[in-house]
């Protein structure tokens, strides 16, 4: 879904970006050596009410946006995208929902005038709707089979009150409220919801910014930012530190999710010290939890850990995934817990360091070479108050680094004895004979 990249220029990502207001949308534009593609990348807020679930009507109403308008049908909607070779996508996460596509630079206009058809004026056709709710039920029935999901899902539930937006409902009770929605229901959670409220918008390609900043304005410049504001917490509440299992049946293997609360945002500074330092215990496949409980001890066929959930508007967590067997459960938490304690008392090495700054940036480069690579940075930038310039900033912070500044924000945002330990799968004792 993107292009490549010539990038022969000298000039900066910052540089070469073009911004525009356009109404109530916040359009950021940069053009690029490729021919004729044009990526885009957008998001709103929507601010579902977390403590009543809303998310789920949030979900359903971006699966119906395809689905027609009021001005035509689903079929009439696919033959306009599939006649001009456009993909559109629609996504709805947290606080905000999203839209992606690509699209020959001619045809722009006319799919931007698409986009906003389906945002503004969708059909909610009832047929629809229910094969809509069949498919999402079936999408909540494999997460009720899914080790990794009920692991994770529980632990989350330890972290966060419900009103939170990294809390995690049971799939069981999102079922039993789905079967109670109506179509009536989410066409009410559009209405109250949907609009032009913190409306971003970028592109990168073949374009001429005047030329979009036009189009977006006819298309969406007089989009109503909605009212209904729901409120949500912003901090964790989590329980004192245990742990959960959550049994089922005929699982050969389980999943562990150990991990606790983070008292910091993304804009705050020691996010990317301990994201690097996050990395270098558990970020890939040569990290030290990798190397030690996997590779040294053979206690698992999988392990590693991530900063999750962590935005400028909320808090989020730290969290561990392995996948041990029932013989090594109780091994594998205990060797996990012993390389955490040895990795935050004893710190990182500037070789650790020096390799995972090259892995991070690199990576980082690689992302940026495809016009939605670069499309999203600039939309998640723009969403996170850094601007375009931080495409520039971002490998330049992260080379800078220390070993100091990293183990620092390790030691101060790091606990083992502070973690949370969520089990999902056969536990040993329901495979003893007899039992």
């Amino acid at each position: 879904m993107s292009s490549p990249v010539a990038t022969s220029t000298t000039l900066s990502f910052a540089e070469r970006t073009h911004e525009a207001d356009c109404g109530a949308a916040r359009v950021l534009m940069l053009p690029t050596p490729v021919d004729r593609v044009v990526s885009f990348r957008g998001s709103f807020v929507t601010r579902p009410d977390f403590g009543s679930g809303q998310e789920l009507e949030q979900k359903l109403v971006t699966m119906m946006l395809d689905k027609g308008t009021r001005h035509r049908d689903r079929f009439a909607v696919a033959e306009a995208l599939e006649d001009r070779g456009v993909q559109l996508h629609f996504s709805a996460d947290g606080l905000r929902c999203g839209v992606s596509g690509r699209a020959l630079r001619a045809d722009l206009p006319d799919v931007l005038a698409l986009l906003a058809e389906q945002l503004r004026d969708p059909l909610f056709d009832a047929d629809e709707f229910d094969k809509v709710k069949a498919q999402h039920a079936a999408s909540l029935r494999r997460a009720l089979d899914s080790t990794s999901a009920q692991a994770a899902d529980a632990l989350a539930r330890r972290l966060f009150p419900a009103d939170h937006p990294n809390y995690r409902s049971a799939p069981a009770s999102d079922l039993a409220r789905l079967e109670a929605l109506s179509v009536d229901d989410v066409r009410a959670y559009h209405a109250a919801h949907f609009g032009a409220r913190d409306l971003l918008l970028a592109f990168a390609g073949d374009l001429d910014p005047d030329a979009v900043a036009a189009s977006v304005t006819d298309a969406l410049g007089d989009w109503a930012v909605p009212s209904d504001t729901a409120p949500f917490a912003t901090a964790p509440d989590p329980a004192p530190p245990g742990r959960v299992d959550v049994p089922m049946a005929d699982r050969q293997n389980l999943d562990v999710r150990m991990g606790h609360a983070l008292a910091l945002r993304r804009d705050d500074d020691d996010y990317l010290p301990l994201y690097v330092g996050n990395y270098i215990l558990g970020g890939n496949f040569s990290a030290r939890l990798m190397s030690t409980v996997r590779d040294e001890q053979g206690l698992t066929y999988g392990i590693g850990s991530t900063l999750t959930g962590v935005q400028v508007e909320f808090d989020g967590y730290w969290r561990i995934a392995v996948t041990l067997s029932g013989d090594a459960l109780e091994r594998g938490i205990e060797a996990t817990l012993e390389q955490v304690r040895r990795f935050v008392a004893e710190g990182v090495t500037e070789d650790e360091l020096a390799e995972k700054q090259t892995t991070l940036t690199g990576t980082y480069k690689v992302g940026l070479a495809t016009t939605g690579g670069l499309a999203t940075s600039l939309l998640i930038n723009e969403e996170r108050g850094f601007g375009a310039a931080y495409l520039d900033r971002h490998p330049r912070l992260i080379e800078a680094l220390t070993c100091d500044a990293v183990n620092a924000a390790v030691r101060r945002h790091l606990d083992a004895d502070a973690l949370h330990i969520a089990v999902a799968g056969t536990l040993p004792a329901l495979n003893a004979p007899g039992v």
